[in-house]
């Protein structure tokens, strides 16, 4: 799954946390809107109220990309 379709679900969904990285807090929605189409691209885990990371080209898990913190 690409990091875009997950956000996509993650908003369609309602949301109500956001997700962090090393820079800051994000809305689901907020990310969406500001990521570039390659950022969006990348291929993604999302582990449900914890984290989404990144799918290595091997198919394994990589680094972590954001973490889910309440709202």
């Amino acid at each position: 799954m690409r990091l875009g379709e997950i956000l996509d679900k993650m908003v369609a969904a309602g949301a109500n946390f956001k997700l962090a990285d090393g820079n800051g807090s994000y809305r689901p929605g907020e990310l969406l809107e500001n990521l570039s189409a390659a950022r969006l691209a990348v291929r993604s885990h999302y582990q449900p109220g914890m984290y989404i990371a990144r799918i290595s080209e091997a198919g394994y898990l990589g680094a972590v990309m954001y973490r889910v913190e309440r709202a």
